[in-house]
């Protein structure tokens, strides 16, 4: 498994954050803050909601962060945590509109700072695709593609079996194409 600079890096945080370093911890909340919120508001669909659900899975981070047995599952377990918590508090509610400020927030996080005009219009269109799909696929294609999971880490994080982390992202995949070509196979999932 090719480990990049940033996992490393996570792993040293989540390392010395167990041993008591609280700048190393500042450090680790201050890095996943943004991700775990926006995992957050991909389940939830409700950005003020997203925010409580990640406050308060800090918590539960916080407090097992020392059961941890592996620093490089820090990720899929954190995200697991959100993920439940969000799953616990809104298991009956369906997501039903996207709030454009969160969209807007959510893709100029992921637009490198180099990229602009064209590329930008481009993003825009398929992160809105992105955001009408289910919370559950819109999760899978996140974790996926902007989180750099692999399929058993999200499986962990979502809390599901890896079969069902793949069939969310078939699905996903072919419904955000359609919707950028405008083509429909009459299937509905």
């Amino acid at each position: 498994m090719i480990r990049d600079s940033e996992r490393i890096f996570d792993e040293y945080l989540v390392t010395a954050a167990v041993t008591g370093d609280r700048p190393a911890l500042a450090r680790l909340v201050a890095r996943w803050q943004p991700r775990l919120l926006r995992h957050a508001w991909r389940v939830t669909g409700d950005a003020e909601r997203a925010k409580d659900m990640v406050q308060e899975s800090w918590i539960e981070i916080l407090r097992g962060l020392h059961r941890l047995n592996d620093v490089a599952a820090f990720p899929a377990w954190a995200y697991r945590i959100v993920t439940r918590r969000c799953q616990r508090v809104f298991r009956d509610v369906k997501r039903e509109a996207v709030q454009s400020e969160v969209v807007e927030d959510d893709i100029a996080l992921q637009i490198p700072e180099h990229q602009s005009g064209e590329f930008s219009v481009e993003l825009s269109i398929v992160m809105n695709a992105i955001a009408l799909l289910p919370a559950d696929q819109r999760a899978a294609l996140a974790l996926f593609y902007l989180e750099g999971l692999g399929v058993a880490e999200m499986a962990v994080a979502l809390d599901v079996p890896p079969g069902t982390v793949k069939t969310r992202l078939m699905h996903a995949r072919r419904k955000v194409r359609e919707r950028l070509t405008g083509e429909s196979h009459g299937q509905i999932r």
